[in-house]
């Protein structure tokens, strides 16, 4: 029997609307690129509204590192360039034309090719922003020498979706992807979770070294499992990504083109029939959200309830997502809620009635039920953040600026997504990712 981690620390949160094993298609008629998606990211754009582009051509690229490309997932014409404040570049929206026409790449098997060959494939196609690194939490750096490559195998985050159904009958696209990482670095770790019914295109990948893991969420992240595996020092570096995106880095070397398809959970309250559907990388949900969601006021977010983010009724999917989650906009306030008895309210305390219910699941609402207000200790994120940190005087040191006591803290070893679950148990109503991003572009910036 092989070792098995244990993460013992953690929350489940029981939600309704988990999607069934059923994929169904979707075809959007814009997609966009948004470079808010990628943290730390200062783009130069390269093409503009009027233009046509391939699959895999150039949008823009990033000042810092004119090598790391960020492309287009759909053939078409430029249609719209979204700016924000101050002329931040938000969006790059492709309407998609027929047919499909792609930007020819090197196909090979990448167990045969160099690592600079392969570096400079993932480069070019735009696949390179897959893969990320730690610290920081940042596109990896092309130049960079990691330690080692981990690729989470599962998601425990609510109503996450299921990779072994996403892998089924990918085996020769998963092992392509795998041997072209196995170049990168000096060991691949393959992160599963423990138990009967693992997928074999999982347990036969072959060259890397297949962890198992089993506990409650966050256990399914990247950094947690770091953290248990091989922790991150001063001045080293890992990478990462999810199993999922290996897919990706396989069919761009079996096929030579850059084909970013997605076998995507449609999840929530909000949908009448929560389900899987396939569809390209930056997928429009307008016509998504006319066709599968429930008619009333619902919020539409890109990823998980913890970690996503909310796009709107016609915002577009994020380019590491792999979820659309859809629940109910909490606009009321709720007279003495403290004092009701709280049946159906979801909690990690005490504090409702609920908790008297195991098993039960929820139907939320965005309602905060609170506002921010004095940052105290209770020792509540200590019990849902499986890492040997302490949370709150890393925040703490953030919010100080402490550059000394933010490394001591291991702000080296973390990102916003492992403190979620540390954001939704605040009694405090603190936004902690928020803190978590400023430390790592502060951390980041000082360092560079």
């Amino acid at each position: 029997m092989p070792e098995v981690i244990k993460i013992k620390r953690g929350l489940d949160l029981p939600l309704v609307g988990e999607a069934e094993k059923v994929v169904s298609g979707y075809t959007a008629m814009t997609y966009a690129v948004k470079p808010t998606d990628f943290a730390g990211l200062i783009p130069r754009l390269l093409v503009k509204e009027g233009d046509n582009v391939k699959a895999g051509s150039p949008l823009f690229i990033d000042k810092s590192d004119e090598r790391v490309v960020f492309t287009s997932p759909v053939s078409g014409r430029i249609v719209e360039i979204v700016r924000g404040e101050k002329r931040k570049l938000l969006e790059v929206r492709i309407e998609k034309s027929e047919p499909e026409a792609y930007e020819p790449f090197r196909a090979g098997d990448p167990s045969k090719m160099s690592p600079e060959e392969i570096k400079e494939e993932l480069l070019k196609s735009g696949l390179w922003p897959l893969i990320r690194q730690r610290p920081y939490a940042i596109v990896a750096r092309p130049e960079g020498k990691p330690k080692a490559i981990h690729i989470s195998a599962f998601d425990t985050s609510p109503l996450a979706p299921d990779y072994d159904l996403i892998l089924q009958g990918r085996e020769a696209e998963f092992q392509a992807g795998l041997d072209a990482l196995r170049k990168l670095a000096p060991k691949v770790h393959l992160n599963v979770r423990a138990g009967e019914g693992i997928s074999k295109v999982l347990l036969n990948a072959k060259g890397v070294q297949i962890n198992f893991f089993e506990g409650p969420h966050p256990a399914g992240n990247p950094g947690i499992q770091i953290h248990h595996l091989d922790p991150i020092n001063k001045g080293e570096v890992a990478w990462y990504l999810r199993a999922t995106d290996v897919l990706f880095i396989g069919r761009l070397f079996l096929e030579g083109k850059y084909s970013p398809e997605k076998v995507v959970a449609l999840t929530g309250g909000g949908v009448k029939k929560p389900q899987y559907l396939r569809m390209l990388a930056g997928a429009s949900v307008e016509n998504m959200a006319k066709q599968f969601l429930k008619a009333d006021d619902y919020r539409i977010i890109s990823g998980n309830v913890l970690t996503g983010s909310h796009i709107g009724h016609h915002g577009y999917l994020g380019f590491y997502d792999w979820q659309i989650t859809v629940i109910k906009e909490g606009k009321y306030h709720e007279f003495f809620g403290w004092a009701l008895p709280g049946a159906d309210k979801l909690t990690a305390s005490r504090t409702f009635l609920s908790r008297l219910f195991p098993g039960k699941k929820f139907d939320p609402d965005t309602n905060m039920h609170g506002g921010e207000r004095a940052f105290v200790l209770t020792g509540q994120y200590e019990k849902v953040l499986p890492m040997d940190i302490y949370p709150v005087y890393l925040l703490k040191a953030i919010l100080a600026q402490n550059i000394d006591k933010m490394e001591q803290l291991g702000i080296y070893e973390v990102a916003e997504e492992d403190f979620a679950l540390c954001e939704f148990v605040c009694a405090s109503k603190i936004e902690v990712q928020q803190i978590i991003r400023k430390g790592l572009d502060l951390m980041y910036k000082e360092m560079s």
